[in-house]
């Protein structure tokens, strides 16, 4: 009889492929789903799903298949877990005020992917690559437009210049097989020497910290700022409330954040981690790989300091930037 409820009929009397959701929604409503049988209520359930797929009728075949798997792993998600409406109705709210949290400068649902792995699973998906190229990672949620500036440039022009310990940022930007890019972009940005954006922090003019960068002739790009320190991921919001729930820690390890493009060649969007940093192992957002993890050199040689226009001791960072030609065959 379930069964017969949820698929209704055809005029001439056989069984309607198509199910009629609001006929489905009212007939699990009729049943018990604590005293009813389990293979009915499992039944009922496959009947809803199938109700559900069969409403995908998008002209875009790849939305259909998206949303089919995404159906069916939500639907799985609720038959494993069985959430109590109470339980239901949290995560909508939680969901609704990860919405409202996000402004220009913030987004709560990056934020919320990040910390959940998921950004860095897309990334590994999207962007496999031979063992030659700069591995990519997760962009995070503090990305905004940087003045453009000569190589050599402070990007540092904030109260942290006269706290962090000085660094050169330099190096080259090739293809796989080491030949340089000449006017590649290498698009910077980092956090101060106490873990802030300059969006997060008033003490910083807008552009603190950030810095577009054209390669020369031999595809080197260079400029001077501090070392980053490692912080904690915005707290303050939905994001955060979870990593409590979980009894996580929101740190991040120092970093440095690279987008570098290039006429031919598929960009790259990275971080480079400074070596030594407490939370390598332990990234919340789970973008640390090996080959961006940088050890700075420690200088204290006057020479090279006065090249670089700095004074002793000043940490020299170098970090070599590899972009796939676009056609290479990816093994």
């Amino acid at each position: 009889m379930l069964v017969a409820r949820l698929l209704g009929t055809t005029p001439g009397g056989a069984p309607s492929i198509r199910l009629d959701l609001a006929r489905a929604r009212a007939a699990y409503l009729q049943e018990d789903p604590v005293t009813s049988p389990g293979d009915v209520r499992e039944e009922r359930l496959d009947a809803l799903l199938t109700a559900v797929i069969d409403q995908l009728n998008s002209t875009d075949p790849r939305l259909n298949d998206v949303m089919e798997s995404l159906v069916r792993h939500l639907h799985a998600f609720v038959r494993e877990t069985r959430p109590t409406e109470s339980e239901w109705l949290t995560g909508i709210d939680f969901l609704v005020r990860t919405g409202q949290t996000c402004t220009e400068h913030r987004n709560e649902f990056i934020l919320l992917a990040d910390t959940l792995g998921l950004t860095t699973a897309v990334d590994d998906v999207n962007h496999a690559g031979p063992a030659g190229a700069t591995p990519s990672s997760v962009e995070g949620p503090f990305h905004s437009p940087a003045p453009a500036r000569e190589n050599g440039a402070w990007i540092s022009t904030g109260p942290e210049r006269q706290r962090g310990e000085v660094m050169v940022v330099r190096g080259r930007v090739t293809d796989t097989s080491g030949k340089p890019i000449e006017r590649a972009t290498v698009d910077i940005w980092q956090a101060d020497d106490a873990g802030r954006y300059d969006t997060q922090d008033p003490a910083q003019e807008p552009g603190n910290l950030r810095g577009l960068f054209t390669t020369d002739a031999d595809g080197t790009y260079w400029f001077r700022s501090i070392i980053p320190s490692s912080y904690p991921v915005p707290t303050d919001g939905p994001g955060g409330e979870l990593l409590t729930a979980l009894g996580r820690h929101p740190m991040r390890p120092a970093h440095i954040h690279y987008r570098v493009e290039a006429f031919g060649h598929r960009p790259v969007t990275t971080h480079v981690f400074v070596a030594g940093d407490e939370y390598l192992d332990a990234d919340a957002a789970f973008a640390v790989k090996d080959e961006l993890v940088v050890a700075p050199v420690r200088e204290t040689d006057p020479e090279r300091a006065v090249a670089f226009g700095v004074d002793v001791p000043f940490a020299d960072f170098v970090f070599d930037v590899r972009l796939l030609p676009l056609g290479e065959v990816i093994a």
